[in-house]
């Protein structure tokens, strides 16, 4: 690998015009309505998860259309009103197997949405959660080009409603506090973390925070041109065989536009970006860094790690342990005075 984008001091400085459809709040208010129709249906069901210092629910929960959407959701063991973080996966990625990451150790919950119609990389012996057949028609393999000719036929509206709709999940769970809501994610899930700060306002949903690591989906006009590994080669492979195409399917992926919904964000942001990183490159990253809250009335507080001689893997664990301490401060900020724990099995704080 070696740097193959914009200098540093450019890409600090990084605001392209991004196309947004005149119609953009409009589509995305009548999206969320409609989803709303459907009663959220939450269910959370204990599993043995063979631990002891968390307890673990299989959650089940009405996502785009009404249709079952699968999540994992842990807490430490015998705690009420803790912060959460919602995880969004990277593509390919799905739930997985009931295993929690560092957040539950560092005494938050921690809630893991399955990715529709994904997880073929993702090793699990549970229930997954299908994309909806009807949608189905002439695309590349993957999801990028799913329903392309349309945005109400796009396979990231569904996704994208699903991200919102756990945010409702983690309102109504009594465990977790609906306050010290925090969204998180790498790659597809830096795209779908995005989605979920840019859309929560339009769902009367308020975010402590968002975590994007070296985010996906970020202007799309210069991904394409600029890199053609996957999953962006997916839509270049798509407009090779249709390209009488590409105006209307450029149009339907504004509506998508992590730049787009990036300025619609009002919570606070720790980015991460990697310039060596030749799926996600840096300029599609600070494209929505640069421009994050734009629409917001304050503008939220915003930050960004820089990885020079990382590719796509981003910070990894040194990002974690900066996400962890950034976490800590957010919550101390917005401190309330703690529950006493339920008595009966230990502590895991």
């Amino acid at each position: 690998m070696a740097l193959f984008d914009l200098p540093l001091e450019e890409l600090q400085s990084y605001r392209p015009d991004v196309s947004e459809p005149g119609d953009f709040d409009d589509f995305w208010q009548r999206t969320l309505d409609e989803a709303r129709r459907h009663d959220l249906n939450l269910r959370l069901e204990p599993i043995d998860a063979r631990a002891t210092l968390h307890d673990t629910y299989d959650v089940t929960f009405a996502g785009f259309g009404g249709q079952d959407v699968k999540a994992w959701l842990f807490v430490p063991a015998d705690h009420d009103n803790v912060p959460v973080v919602v995880q969004y996966h990277g593509y390919s990625g799905g739930r997985g197997m009931p295993f929690p990451g560092e957040y539950v150790n560092a005494g938050y919950a921690h809630l893991v949405l399955d990715t529709r119609g994904q997880g073929w990389s993702t090793a699990s012996i549970f229930e997954g959660t299908p994309d909806s057949s009807e949608f189905a028609g002439g695309n590349v393999p993957g999801v990028m080009t799913t329903g392309l000719d349309d945005p109400d036929r796009y396979y990231y509206r569904r996704l994208y409603v699903d991200v919102v709709r756990l945010l409702e999940v983690a309102q109504q769970v009594p465990q977790i506090d609906p306050d010290l809501v925090f969204v998180a994610g790498g790659s597809q899930g830096g795209a779908m973390t995005i989605a979920a700060a840019g859309l929560a306002p339009m769902a009367g949903i308020t975010l402590a925070g968002a975590l994007p690591d070296v985010p996906f989906l970020c202007h799309f006009e210069r991904a394409l041109t600029l890199t053609d590994s996957r999953p962006y080669k997916e839509i270049g492979e798509y407009f090779c065989t249709r390209p009488r195409d590409i105006e209307q399917s450029m149009r339907t992926l504004s509506y998508f536009d992590g730049v787009n919904l990036a300025r619609r964000a009002t919570c606070p942001t720790l980015f991460s970006v990697a310039l060596m990183d030749q799926v996600c490159p840096p300029s599609t990253v600070y494209a929505a860094f640069n421009q994050w809250g734009q629409k917001a009335d304050t503008a939220p507080e915003s930050a960004i790690n820089v990885y020079p001689y990382n590719g796509h893997e981003g910070g990894q664990q040194i990002q974690r342990w900066e996400q962890l301490g950034w976490l800590r401060d957010r919550v101390q900020l917005q401190a309330k005075p703690a529950k006493a724990p339920r008595r009966g099995r230990r502590s895991a704080s």
